[in-house]
């Protein structure tokens, strides 16, 4: 088990992306993929893609984020990337309606986004749960209930600058294109 006790940087970082191409070109960059939720844990277990296992216990100054260099030498790098956080769209049908819901999440300690009128749940886990903890407002259909990955919100939130960066696109697999062909 590889022990991971600091973030050397972000994948963005000049002199970390260069190092990071050359063992791109080799297949040497392993990816640990995580949910948008263990981003705000300093511990925790995880494999990589490549099936090594990690012990991550990061200080207290320091965070996962998507992009984060855990790991680099010159034979291998383990890159952090993060899945799509899903959102629950809730729109109260009335202002009363809105002032349940807003009691409601707030109870719950919900880590929320406003929308106009339209309130956003960060999903942890299931959609039905969270659903069934505000019982009558959703069976009464007081609160319009949908699911949302972060790309179909259209908040004025950070959609995560390192998903796409100068040259680099996305690909369907997590991994990143660099934009040139060899």
């Amino acid at each position: 088990m590889r022990r991971i006790d600091h973030v050397l940087g972000s994948r963005l970082d000049p002199t970390l992306s260069e190092r990071l191409h050359d063992l791109e070109h080799r297949g040497a960059v392993d990816v640990v993929q995580l949910p948008v939720a263990d981003l705000a844990r300093r511990r925790l277990l995880a494999i990589t893609r490549g099936g090594q296992e990690l012990a991550i216990a990061l200080p207290r100054d320091q965070r996962l984020f998507d992009g984060a260099v855990l790991f680099l030498d010159s034979k291998e790098a383990i890159v952090v990337r993060a899945g799509t956080q899903r959102w629950l769209r809730l729109e109260p049908r009335s202002i009363s309606d809105a002032i349940e819901l807003g009691y409601h999440a707030g109870n719950l300690h919900w880590r929320v986004r406003f929308e106009g009128e339209v309130l956003l749940v960060a999903l942890e886990g299931r959609a039905e749960d969270y659903t069934a903890r505000l019982g009558e407002l959703v069976s009464a259909r007081k609160v319009g209930v949908s699911v949302l990955d972060d790309d179909e919100s259209n908040g004025d939130h950070d959609h995560g600058a390192d998903d796409d960066d100068a040259g680099g696109h996305r690909a369907r697999d997590g991994g990143f294109h660099h934009g040139h062909s060899h």
